[in-house]
């Protein structure tokens, strides 16, 4: 099974078990949300519309971590954080890549917002780090990574 496959069957799993109501109310919303067209949409404005919310604001409260140069595209690290109060949503955003939202990630008063994870990059692209806060407000920090070896099929 190669790792398309294996998303698209993951897919169908977590959608039987939203289904099933197996995931509680708030994860259930949450899946909704982002499917909904979050996951396909082309633009930062795009993405945030899908999740239901306003216009995207560029914030010093919101930090992104990646690198200047990104030598292999297959293995990006990127970063996220703020120190904006009251946040619930983290999300890292690939300007130039076919799905725009890399990652999306649910903040509860109890975890710090501060998250890393590796994305593919297929090309050099600005890379939005977002933070959303419980009042709708929607904060982002950008950087631009220049990658020298494509990892989304280059």
């Amino acid at each position: 099974m190669n790792r398309r496959e294996l998303m698209a069957s993951s897919a169908k799993v977590a959608s039987l078990m939203l289904a099933s109501g197996v995931f509680g109310k708030a994860a259930q919303a949450a899946g909704e949300a982002a499917g909904k067209g979050a996951f396909e949409a082309k633009s930062l404005a795009d993405v945030v519309k899908a999740l239901g919310y306003g216009a995207p604001t560029e914030s010093k409260d919101v930090s992104i971590t990646a690198p200047d140069i990104a030598e292999n595209g297959a293995v990006v690290p990127l970063g996220a954080t703020t120190t904006a109060a009251g946040v619930k949503q983290m999300l890292l955003l690939v300007e130039k890549n076919p799905s725009v939202l890399a990652a999306l990630f649910n903040v509860s008063p109890e975890v710090e917002a501060s998250f890393s994870t590796r994305v593919k990059m297929g090309q050099s692209s600005n890379v939005y780090a977002v933070a959303v806060t419980n009042d709708n407000k929607v904060l982002y920090a950008l950087k631009e990574v220049k990658v020298t070896l494509g990892g989304c099929g280059g």
